[in-house]
């Protein structure tokens, strides 16, 4: 016989919320490690999420016109265009395209390279290697939410912008 303590309870029914919330949503992966690629669209998909993934900014901005995603997560360090020039160009598209919410996700931790990722254009920024819960809760917290993401746990992956101060567009 399993007998589950309340807090596996709750854990669950976070779980449910999630799933429900995710599922249909169309997310575009951008990164130049195809592993990453993969594995983030692994753990997105399990919450019923349609994911896209491109492994340049410049194949993302061709795919965006016809997958028309519901929120971005990219890389920041990609060879040729990078996260911080990818997400620059993505808010100077047409209306619809320029509004999505995106994630930073990149092994650099540094409170600089938040900044500058929020700076830039980013609503949210994760920090490599990323925690599957981690990643669900923050693309709910952004789909569910007008307004950048708020700070929660400061022991987390998650650094969410508090406001946005936008360098000009490149």
């Amino acid at each position: 016989m399993i007998v589950s303590s309340n807090s596996d309870s709750l854990h669950l029914k976070n779980d449910r919320k999630i799933f429900q919330s995710l599922d249909g949503l169309r997310i575009l992966v951008v990164d130049d490690s195809a592993d990453s690629c993969l594995l983030v669209s692994f753990i997105l998909e399990g919450y019923g999420v349609k994911v896209m993934t491109a492994t340049t900014a410049l194949e993302a901005l061709e795919v965006m016109e016809q997958f028309k995603p519901n929120l971005l997560i990219s890389d920041i360090v990609m060879p040729g265009v990078d996260g911080y020039s990818f997400i620059r160009r993505v808010r100077n598209l047409n209306l619809t395209l320029r509004a999505i919410p995106a994630i930073a996700v990149t092994a650099m931790c540094r409170e600089e390279d938040r900044n500058l990722a929020i700076s830039c254009g980013f609503q949210s920024y994760l920090s490599k290697p990323i925690d599957p819960t981690d990643l669900a809760l923050e693309v709910l917290r952004l789909i569910e939410s007008d307004y950048p993401a708020v700070p929660n746990n400061p022991n987390s992956g998650i650094h969410n912008a508090t406001h946005l101060d936008c360098l000009p567009w490149v």
